[in-house]
């Protein structure tokens, strides 16, 4: 298990900052989290649940949503899955899935002039100032990729002609 000495004074000060008691189970679910980015809720309670066995299901619940609340940990759905979280937050980045193992991937936002933040409204809408792009990138890993490879076609190894 990682050593999360320095994790847990800052999530601490962050805990305080929001008036938060720090508790065991705060923390624990921050190291689950840290340990595990982009777990649902179950994978999070059993990774927790190594350090603080007597963790119920309801309290992880209750501490993820308490702290995304808090944007200390980000909260995402893809699509065909359940809500992931993980603590990387506050600089916008994106995700990419594999749609066929469904590993998840961040993707930094583009630095610069990001054109996602710069819709296109049309006469009927109500503008507003976009702040936030969630992008979600979706397509085959490269171990599946690996995977899905047919074998070489028969006619490629034959010269031109011949078939």
């Amino acid at each position: 298990m990682a050593d999360h000495t320095v994790d847990q004074e800052a999530w601490a000060s962050a805990l305080h900052s929001h008036g938060r008691r720090v508790t065991k189970q705060r923390l624990a679910v921050l190291a689950a989290v840290q340990d595990h980015p982009h777990s649902p809720a179950e994978a999070i309670l059993a990774a927790a649940r190594k350090d603080l066995p007597e963790l119920t299901a309801q309290s992880v619940y209750v501490v993820l949503s308490d702290l995304t609340d808090l944007q200390m940990l980000r909260r995402f759905e893809p699509p065909h899955s359940p809500a992931l979280y993980e603590t990387r937050v506050g600089d916008n980045h994106h995700h990419a899935v594999c749609i066929s193992c469904g590993r998840v991937e961040d993707v930094d936002c583009a630095v610069g002039h990001a054109p996602c933040l710069t819709p296109h409204w049309d006469e009927h809408s109500k503008p507003m100032t976009i702040q936030i792009a969630d992008v979600l990138y979706q397509g085959i890993c490269q171990e599946c990729q690996a995977k899905q490879k047919l074998p070489t076609q028969t006619y490629a190894t034959h010269e031109i002609g011949e078939r």
